[in-house]
């Protein structure tokens, strides 16, 4: 398997830990979107100096660049946050997870189209499993449930489109900037305009509880500044429709902690979920694929 994949695995399954600390930050007093505006803060601060400390140079950007990162960190990154919270608020986790999860299928698309990347059948296989996998890990399948209205579908497919973009906005400035720049200012766009809406101010009294500041360092380093530098190193060399397919390993790495954590049921069709995602990762990196090599992307 090619060490970008792996780069892109091993995003997801930080991404898949989210959960843990998002607990904190939730007995902590913090509201969702108060917990996006740290966890991006928290990571911007990390990566920064991390950066100044190691490679001053990834942190030049030209501004005439400045709205190709508004791309990756406000339409991306902050505006599929603030859909999925949404879907959520309107339904249901098992309902907004399945939805956020169609991101793939867009990703597929638009990458058939700016980077004339190849559908074959094994990707399209690979697509339908991931889906059905998600559907059932998260429970909205075979269980059912009550009527979907049309605004939680909206946000649910628009959290899905936003947290596309990042692979495709992405895959442009990769071709500018290395990763580490791309990571940096996609954190740094996304909290410039978070904070103004979180409203922390407005809950000071929370900021003072340790588990505000347990969860910040957890989801702002291990699950924002790490992994997002992970999937960007990446997607550099990856396929943007096979990167996205294989992220969604990040519900199996949800839900298997959320059974050994927090004791939540395990069902026979979670197991089957599970087992249906990670095949579908599996599935991706066989040697049987034929692998077509995709034409370089259009100028910008």
């Amino acid at each position: 398997m090619k060490k970008a994949y792996l780069q892109i695995i091993a995003a997801a399954a930080l991404w898949g830990c989210i959960g843990v600390f998002l607990k904190l930050l939730t007995a902590a007093g913090l509201t969702s979107m108060q917990g996006v505006a740290l966890r991006t803060l928290a990571g911007c601060i990390f990566y920064g100096l991390f950066l100044f400390l190691t490679d001053r140079k990834a942190l030049r950007i030209r501004l005439s660049d400045c709205g190709w990162f508004f791309g990756t960190g406000v339409f991306s990154l902050l505006f599929f946050n603030w859909c999925y919270f949404n879907a959520i608020t309107l339904s249901s986790m098992s309902v907004a997870a399945v939805l956020l999860y169609t991101s793939p299928v867009f990703v597929t698309l638009m990458s058939a189209v700016f980077f004339r990347e190849a559908v074959t059948p094994v990707k399209l296989a690979a697509l339908i499993i991931t889906f059905a996998g998600c559907a059932l890990v998260t429970g909205l399948f075979p269980l059912g449930g009550p009527h979907i209205s049309l605004p939680t579908i909206l946000f649910g497919l628009g959290s899905g489109f936003g947290y596309s973009l990042y692979s495709i906005f992405g895959k442009f400035m990769l071709k500018k900037y290395p990763p580490a720049t791309v990571t940096f200012y996609t954190m740094l766009f996304c909290t410039l305009f978070a904070l103004p809406l979180a409203g922390l101010q407005n809950n000071l009294a929370a900021l003072g509880d340790w588990r505000a500041w347990a969860g910040t360092l957890g989801v702002g380093l291990l699950c924002c500044a790490l992994p997002y530098h992970l999937y960007t190193t990446g997607l550099k060399d990856a396929e943007p429709g096979r990167a996205a397919i294989l992220a969604t390993l990040e519900p199996f790495v949800a839900a298997a902690l959320g059974i050994v954590l927090f004791y939540e049921a395990l069902t026979p069709y979670k197991l089957l979920g599970m087992a249906a995602i990670l095949g579908a990762v599996v599935l991706l990196n066989t040697k049987t694929e034929k692998r077509t090599a995709s034409a370089p992307p259009r100028e910008v």
